[in-house]
């Protein structure tokens, strides 16, 4: 029978929590609920307690509720649910998990929730699913179902919505269990790629040269949910190798750009040991919305008009070369086989000669700071007198990551 994980806050959502488990427990799966409340005694009875939840997090329940601070107890008892989640699916007593409440309860369910590989089913009942839910989908697959009225009793309307939920995430839990059952989804080895409009050539190139190989190429377009995912994909095992092309969103995150993937971009892959191959690809800009919208301290600088809602700003000499340290730390500390791609004509369709954003003494800078960065380390440095666009840089981008994914498959 497969396993449905409740996780929620049982002293104030109690009666709600009862009443989905029973629904789901019609739908032929089996519960754990697990309670994160911090105010009070359960209304229902939990299978993981409040107790054991804040203990996996380092923490004393009863320390979180003298100190008074709901914030901090909140946090604590997320990641605790995170760790009680990801336990639960090691040991094979996960199928799939759901949560229910407010802000409060979202936020500590959905943060157990994005612990746990893609794929695993996720599904969170909120107030919040009708405004920004990125604060609680992050980069996987969580599934967001707005719950019209506040969570605050069973009534017409909660039977509704929680009765769909509990259908949802009931028929989730049985697939996701038979497709563990059989081994999971049979293909090819998957690949996950990075792209942006001014690197597309390259990687539709690399594309067609790593299906010919063999793999399943997924690509993530680089605007900073693109990255996370990517980043995230790369996290659970799924990828068998990772062509980061194009490594743009750290030029936003250095600068303040609009489309940064955070500062951890281009590390996961490197904590997994999973063969990278890595190129400059458009760390020429910085992005930003409509023209109007551009910081006023950047006035001066290099912009360009992608269209109307996206103009991009030209990175300096100085602004290279920190990328390039950046860039050149996060690969020299990766455990896996890692390989750096240097387009010595140009990183992007706008930086070849003769374009609004060719500036070779900038490019200079961040290739110097990456040749500097990852000397004496077990980066493999690729330089190639070509345009990133050019189908020849493209090609041995995904033959070299051919090589390595192939030699670490015999090495094991």
């Amino acid at each position: 029978m497969a396993t449905v994980v409740l996780v929620g806050t049982l002293d104030t959502k109690g009666e709600e929590y009862a009443w989905l488990a029973e629904r789901v427990r019609a739908g032929g799966c089996a519960t754990v609920l697990v309670d994160t409340g911090v105010l009070g005694e359960p209304a229902t009875p939990p299978d993981v307690t409040a107790v054991q939840v804040a203990e996996a997090a380092g923490a004393d329940l009863a320390d979180l509720r003298a100190a008074g601070d709901r914030g901090a107890a909140m946090a604590a008892m997320a990641r605790g649910a995170a760790v009680i989640t990801a336990r639960l699916h090691a040991e094979g007593r996960l199928h799939a998990v759901a949560g229910i409440g407010g802000s409060g309860g979202s936020a500590v369910a959905s943060a157990a929730m994005r612990e746990l590989p893609v794929g695993v089913p996720k599904l969170l009942v909120s107030t919040m699913a009708s405004g920004d839910t990125s604060p609680y989908v992050g980069a996987v697959d969580v599934t967001m179902m707005y719950s019209v009225v506040d969570v605050a009793g069973i009534n017409r309307i909660s039977e509704l919505v929680l009765g769909n939920a509990a259908a949802a995430v009931s028929s989730m839990a049985n697939a996701h269990q038979l497709a563990r059952q059989r081994g999971g989804a049979a293909g090819r080895p998957l690949v996950g790629a990075s792209m942006f409009g001014v690197t597309t050539p390259a990687v539709d190139e690399a594309r067609r040269v790593l299906d010919e190989l063999g793999y399943e190429v997924l690509v993530f377009h680089a605007t900073g949910s693109g990255g996370r995912s990517m980043e995230a994909l790369a996290g659970s095992g799924l990828l068998s190798g990772v062509l980061d092309l194009t490594t743009t969103e750290l030029a936003d995150d250095l600068v303040g750009g609009v489309l940064s993937a955070g500062p951890h971009r281009l590390e996961a892959a490197g904590r997994a040991q999973v063969p990278q191959v890595v190129s400059v690809g458009a760390l020429d800009m910085v992005n930003f919305g409509p023209a109007e919208t551009v910081p006023r301290r950047f006035a001066d600088r290099t912009l360009y008009v992608h269209n109307d809602t996206v103009t991009l700003m030209r990175t300096t000499g100085e602004e290279s070369a920190e990328l390039g340290g950046r860039i050149a730390a996060k690969l020299s500390a990766a455990t896996g086989p890692t390989a750096l791609f240097l387009p010595l004509r140009g990183v992007s369709a706008i930086d070849a000669e003769g374009m609004p954003f060719h500036d070779p003494e900038a490019d200079a800078a961040l290739f110097a700071a990456l040749r500097a960065g990852v000397s004496g380390s077990p980066v493999e440095l690729i330089e190639r007198d070509e345009h990133i666009n050019d189908a020849a840089f493209a090609g041995a981008m995904a033959h070299r990551l051919h090589e390595l994914i192939q030699s670490r498959g015999r090495n094991g």
